[in-house]
């Protein structure tokens, strides 16, 4: 996954790597006292003229009561030499010269370039890019930075950073915890799937049937999209490959009575799960947007999840918004991902809607669906 761009990631990070060795190298060439075995060598301190001798003061006498006492003793003098630099100096002196200025503002803009161009050519998002570039930014220049560090590690470190923010949307959804909620009240939790013609539904909910059947959960399937020719053959097909039920009428139906009736023979006969389908839609195609609107108003769904290709980048995250816009939608699935060199849908499609991505589509085969987490993404780009 994501060729293209985990190369230009690869070398927007040696450019940070040659940002900080610069930076580096200017900083270690000022002077610096000689040292022998970690401490300063003291110039030793000028010799001090001995005191000269002082005329013996004669104390005058004094008289006692049947003495004379004469006292001749010289009075000492005090000689103040200069106390030796302490340690404590020596070793602050020390860790100030292995610790390296950060970035400047220009070392940074110098590099951003690469990275923005990166982005925005993998078809990421521009809000999106900009939020990026302006974390990566401020740690770059926000960041000491020791001799001693790795610079590549530093790289790595703060890319991460950037690209773990992006994919944690505000909002989260425990697919399993949705449906366990809802099976304590032996009631069926409802799903119902929405996106553009083509773009994967019907074999995204096969491989979600089958997740689910894998996991214990008794499913039925809805064949709602009644527009589309052969859609409801189709699934028909995946149900009896799976040995599930599949709720259908004919062709042109109304696809909330398909949902309504779905819902019903699973509440009758103790389902766990309704995974209704839709005919595919343009975002722009008002009378299909009001059917779909229809179908969640009579379904009444736990979630509503839009099913993107993760190929067409920016546009699978334009749809996500129109589609949340219009219906709600609580999270995405992204197909493709398997053949997706540019990677813009992943790292944009949360961010953008608010919404998590559930599941990332990785081949045709049932089991390839893939549980979403942001590591899974930052590892294949970032990844040696």
């Amino acid at each position: 996954m994501f060729g293209a761009l985990k190369k230009k990631l690869s070398k927007f990070k040696e450019r940070i790597v040659e940002a900080i060795s610069k930076r580096e190298a200017e900083e270690v060439v000022e002077p610096a006292p000689q040292t022998v075995r970690g401490e300063e060598r003291e110039v030793p301190p000028a010799p001090i003229p001995p005191p000269k001798p002082e005329k013996e003061a004669k104390i005058p006498e004094q008289k006692v009561e049947g003495t004379v006492a004469e006292q001749t003793t010289p009075q000492p003098t005090e000689v103040f030499l200069p106390s030796p630099e302490k340690p404590k100096r020596v070793v602050k002196r020390a860790i100030k010269r292995l610790l390296v200025k950060r970035l400047s503002p220009q070392d940074v803009d110098d590099i951003m370039w690469d990275l923005e161009v990166a982005l925005l050519e993998s078809d990421v998002a521009l809000p999106v890019a900009n939020h990026i570039l302006e974390k990566v930014r401020s740690e770059l220049t926000a960041r000491k930075i020791s001799i001693r560090d790795d610079p590549r590690k530093i790289a790595d470190e703060i890319l991460r950073s950037a690209l773990h923010d992006v994919l944690t949307p505000s909002s989260r959804v425990d697919l399993l915890s949705v449906i366990r909620s809802k099976k304590s009240r032996n009631e069926p939790a409802v799903l119902v799937f929405v996106g553009i013609n083509g773009h994967g539904k019907t074999t995204t909910i096969a491989k979600l049937a089958k997740y689910l059947k894998d996991r214990g959960f008794k499913v039925v399937l809805a064949a709602g999209d009644t527009f589309r020719a052969a859609a409801i053959e189709q699934l028909e097909i995946h149900a009896q490959r799976l040995n599930v039920p599949l709720i259908k009428q004919k062709r042109g139906a109304d696809s909330a009575a398909v949902a309504y009736d779905a819902i019903a023979f699973a509440k009758a006969r103790g389902y766990d799960v309704v995974l209704v389908d839709t005919a595919g839609r343009m975002q722009t195609n008002r009378n299909l947007m009001d059917e779909m609107r229809k179908i969640v108003r009579v379904a009444k769904p736990d979630l509503v999840l839009f099913v993107g290709d993760a190929l067409t980048g920016n546009d699978a995250v334009e749809q996500a918004k129109a589609f949340d816009e219009a219906v709600g939608i609580h999270g995405s699935i992204l197909c493709k991902m398997d053949a997706d060199a540019r990677g813009g849908a992943a790292l944009s499609i949360s961010y953008v809607t608010g919404k998590p991505i559930l599941f990332l589509g990785t081949g045709q085969g049932y089991d390839d669906l893939v549980e979403f987490k942001p590591e899974l993404v930052i590892n294949s780009l970032l990844g040696d």
